[in-house]
């Protein structure tokens, strides 16, 4: 929790939303569980965290904070170990809600979408049922959308769905060693068969084919949340994958997984790293403070600075980028 939640305090443009306390207009307290308990806990702990910071030493308590998150995801009750990714999800989920734009919920849109229409119009039409019902300050920072190509290897016809996310969960092609960032999301983004009992009902020639799947990222988030998947669920032990994922800290191009146009670059300014196995760890962050652009490792109560240079390690778990100013992606 710790970790995340620094992560978040040195997203900039979150930062302004809550601390210039934009956020108490759109509190939503129709459709949101929490009515805005949520939103409140989480501006109070990070304002606290941004005008104490002149302070010496002084040590927060995320207790108040704490016991909101477990009303809304009861999951978080009590101190087992968790995972950073998870808690991330559930958080931001609980926050869009409290500040959803949308008060009322309006009656579901069951039609599929138009297959005639052209690739990009398709997109938004699935951007706008998405906004329907899920439109946020959290989904204009952190949601992107996702393309899916199923083509049929017999008759050629290629379908596309489109749909949201919130983070990217990226495989790990090696179990050590170090490997680049692109080369997890070659691995995500690569074309898998379907063939045999996978075997999908090509909408063309009405009946089941041998077909390709593949994935590419029609719209880029501003801020885009990659979680590394160190925990690999195929192993019988279920053992951490120890692999040292190289990143840059800036200037990472996305561009070769991009389904639109334009460059597409990203910078780091935040990492969750987790140290230990899957049934016992410690978790710390990196973060790149948003005003003066000098790095900081945050371990529990204690805050250092730290060389951007040392930011890219083999414990790194959940990395945040931002946009940078001139793509277009």
């Amino acid at each position: 929790m710790n970790s995340v939640l620094q992560c978040l305090s040195n997203t900039r443009a979150l930062h302004d939303y809550i601390l210039r306390d934009e956020y108490s207009a759109d509190i939503n307290t129709t459709t949101s569980s929490m009515k805005g308990a949520l939103i409140r806990a989480f501006a109070t702990l990070m304002s606290d965290l941004w005008k104490k910071t002149d302070q010496a030493d002084v040590v927060l308590t995320t207790a108040p904070f704490k016991s909101q998150i477990q009303r809304f995801a009861p999951r978080f009750m009590g101190y087992q170990q968790q995972d950073a990714q998870e808690f991330l999800r559930y958080l931001l989920e609980g926050l869009h809600e409290d500040v959803n734009r949308v008060t009322s919920r309006p009656r579901p849109i069951t039609t599929d979408i138009d297959d005639s229409l052209s690739t990009s119009q398709q997109s938004m039409e699935a951007w706008k049922r998405f906004l329907r019902l899920e439109n946020s300050k959290f989904v204009d920072l952190f949601v992107g959308q996702l393309k899916s190509t199923l083509r049929c290897t017999v008759c050629g016809h290629a379908s596309v769905t489109f749909d949201p996310f919130w983070d990217l969960s990226l495989p790990i092609p090696s179990k050590t060693g170090q490997v680049r960032l692109q080369a997890c999301f070659d691995l995500f983004t690569k074309e898998e068969v379907l063939d045999g009992d996978e075997k999908p009902t090509c909408a063309k020639c009405q009946k089941r084919q041998r077909c390709t799947k593949g994935f590419s990222i029609q719209k880029f988030p501003r801020i885009l949340v990659v979680h590394l998947k160190r925990f690999s669920p195929q192993e019988r032990f279920r053992g951490k994958l120890g692999c040292a994922v190289d990143f840059p800290v800036s200037g990472l191009d996305l561009s070769p997984y991009s389904a639109g146009q334009g460059p597409c670059k990203y910078n780091l300014y935040g990492v969750a790293n987790h140290s230990g196995t899957l049934f016992s760890g410690h978790y710390t962050a990196y973060c790149q403070h948003p005003l003066s652009g000098d790095w900081y490792e945050y371990n529990d109560s204690r805050v250092r600075p730290i060389s951007s240079r040392t930011v890219s390690s083999s414990e790194a778990y959940v990395l945040f980028f931002e946009l940078a100013g001139s793509s277009h992606c």
